[in-house]
């Protein structure tokens, strides 16, 4: 599952500059098309220096992002801005590749201004990310020189500014009751505790000084070492206090009593708004609820034929249970977790190119999640390689209790994360070469998501799921995103309790308590997300159905799944075109062979 981290990575910003459409002969409208691009993008590099940061634009790099209510409405006029100006350019008198551009840039900016009314920017903290783990970007900054270090001392002595515009913005969202629901919430104070230390070096603020680099020498490193402690103590565990203050007396208590963001002032709005824009396509709420029980069903009778086929005496129920207790599907360690992990990634590896022709150039890494996040957090999620190629891309895994992460679901979800998975379609849309950086570095989650789970099939096709019980792993992960749809909207448009979406969940996967009930949580706090990954794969599914008839025997899955591939991210209806068009061409080609 590609989370929050996700997300953000895929919307991070570069540097470089637009190659498609260069030159003297481009028309007037393309020039204008382009100098729209390139403002746009320059004006998101300016908006966030954390941003820049995280792909070496080191311009601001010892600022954080303006978060101020000024800041966010100049951010809104601009879009609006911007929006206009494309309005203005002539789309007839613009290339097909351009035509493309057009309104895939267009279609993000219009679901922009639209969110913008909803007011999410009065939501910067939950239980799965905010300010209280905003240490986390060290992780993803380098510490090469000196003055990589001071700027992020500067940082943190800049830091109580920023923990106000946060506090501000809750305020104000306490105050127009736009919030998140008090259970979720409940799990805050205890990541904000640890930020919260007597010796500054026990910081995970601190985490950049505790060794260097070779080049930095010995005086440097006691005066930046000494200046980080004076950060942390006076700048930083301050304002973590000040923030537990606030939120455990004001903030907490007035949170939404129940789960769902039907209690938001325009609720039932907001909610059909984000399952348009998280699944690209017109599909209402209902409609969604009703294709996650029609795929509930019909994944529950795939499940009981890999029942039966393992000999397991007792009903699906008691399978579940089953796959839950028994300690042979555990590693007891988290040192074996992990290494277990990494050799299912390196078994994978190899068999990718059975079903992709085109494999892209970066590589990944498997790593654990974070401790202070980890007991928070879903099983996995992955982060996309640094844009100028100086930082892989991240599989992480989860490594909290071991005894509840079961052998039988790490290679559809280290398919899922890594490759074909997320890995690949992200790391390869950012060597697409000609396109421009928003599409490049940008996306829409139906599709990351959608491949994601669609990927999960492709173990199949790759030989990978020979043993019976990582297929019911990766019939587990199928279930998983169609008990989704459910739940999601259940929650969330149905006004369903989250005890009832933990039950539906228990009755219909074998996942763990512990990822249901952070899963569950998770929905809860990001409304909308999770409907992406099922309409997505279903969409790409019956695109390989289509494909696969209309050609017959001159099908090939790895070319299909490189036309997938081919465009980026982009939403279902242009997926769509672009394979149907392919299917033309190759039908027309076969014609021609006759001939």
């Amino acid at each position: 599952m590609k989370l929050v981290i996700l997300i953000a990575s895929l919307f991070l910003l570069v540097t470089f500059s637009f190659a498609q459409g260069s030159g003297s002969n481009r028309s007037e409208e393309t020039k204008k098309l382009y100098a729209l691009f390139d403002s746009e993008w320059e004006r998101g590099l300016e908006r966030s220096p954390v941003r820049a940061s995280l792909f070496n634009d080191l311009r601001a790099n010892d600022k954080w992002d303006d978060n101020s209510f000024a800041a966010i409405e100049r951010d809104y006029r601009e879009d609006e801005e911007a929006l206009e100006e494309i309005r203005q350019i002539d789309r007839s008198k613009l290339s097909v590749s351009d035509q493309l551009n057009y309104d895939l840039f267009r279609k993000q900016y219009e679901r922009s201004i639209e969110r913008h009314k909803y007011k999410e920017f009065l939501l910067p903290i939950n239980q799965r990310g905010g300010i209280q783990t905003a240490h986390q970007i060290a992780r993803l900054l380098k510490f090469d020189t000196v003055k990589h270090y001071e700027d992020w001392i500067s940082r943190l002595n800049a830091f109580p500014e920023r923990m106000d515009q946060i506090l501000a913005l809750m305020q104000e969202g306490k105050l127009q009751n736009v919030m998140w629901a008090k259970k979720v919430l409940e799990r805050v104070p205890a990541q904000i505790d640890q930020q919260i230390v007597e010796n500054p070096e026990k910081s995970p603020w601190y985490s950049a000084f505790e060794k260097f680099p070779n080049s930095i020498g010995a005086e440097d490193q006691t005066r930046l070492r000494a200046a980080a402690r004076e950060a942390i103590s006076t700048r930083i565990v301050p304002s973590y206090k000040k923030l537990k203050e606030y939120f455990e007396n004001d903030y907490l208590p007035a949170s939404y009593p129940e789960a769902g963001i039907w209690q938001h002032p325009a609720g039932a709005e907001y909610y059909a708004f984000l399952a348009r824009s998280f699944t690209t396509t017109d599909m209402t709420p209902k409609e969604i609820h009703e294709k996650g029980l029609s795929e509930v069903k019909r994944i529950r009778a795939e499940m009981e034929k890999i029942r039966e086929q393992v000999g397991f005496k007792g009903d699906l129920k008691a399978f579940f249970e089953h796959l839950r207790t028994d300690p042979k599907f555990f590693y007891k360690t988290p040192e074996e977790l992990l290494q277990a992990y990494r050799a299912i990634s390196k078994r994978i590896d190899p068999e990718v190119p059975k079903v992709i022709k085109t494999m892209p150039r970066m590589p990944y890494g498997v790593i654990p999640i974070p401790d202070q996040i980890a007991p928070d957090t879903t099983t996995a999620y992955y982060n996309s390689p640094s844009a100028d190629g100086t930082r892989p891309g991240y599989y992480y895994v989860n490594l909290y209790k071991p005894e509840t992460r079961p052998k039988w679901e790490m290679m559809a979800l280290s398919i899922h994360e890594a490759v074909p998975g997320h890995h690949l379609q992200i790391a390869l849309q950012q060597e697409l070469g000609e396109v421009p950086n928003f599409r490049k570095y940008g996306g829409f989650t139906a599709f990351t998501e959608g491949w994601g789970l669609y990927s999960e099939s492709l173990g199949e096709d790759m030989g990978l799921y020979d043993d019976p019980y990582d297929k019911f792993g990766q019939l587990t992960y199928e279930m998983w995103r169609a008990v989704r749809l459910v739940v999601d909207t259940g929650i969330h448009a149905f006004k369903w309790d989250r005890q009832k979406a933990i039950d539906f969940f228990t009755e219909n996967a074998a996942k763990t308590e512990q990822d249901i009930v952070n899963e569950i949580d998770r929905y809860i706090s990001m409304p909308g997300q999770a409907l992406a990954y099922k309409i997505g794969e279903l969409k790409m599914k019956e695109l390989r159905a289509r494909a696969t008839k209309e050609l017959g025997d001159d099908f090939d899955l790895r070319e299909f799944n490189d036309v997938m591939l081919g465009s980026g991210a982009v939403p279902l209806d242009i997926l769509e075109k672009n394979v149907d068009e392919w299917i033309g061409e190759r039908k027309k080609e076969k014609v021609k062979v006759k001939r």
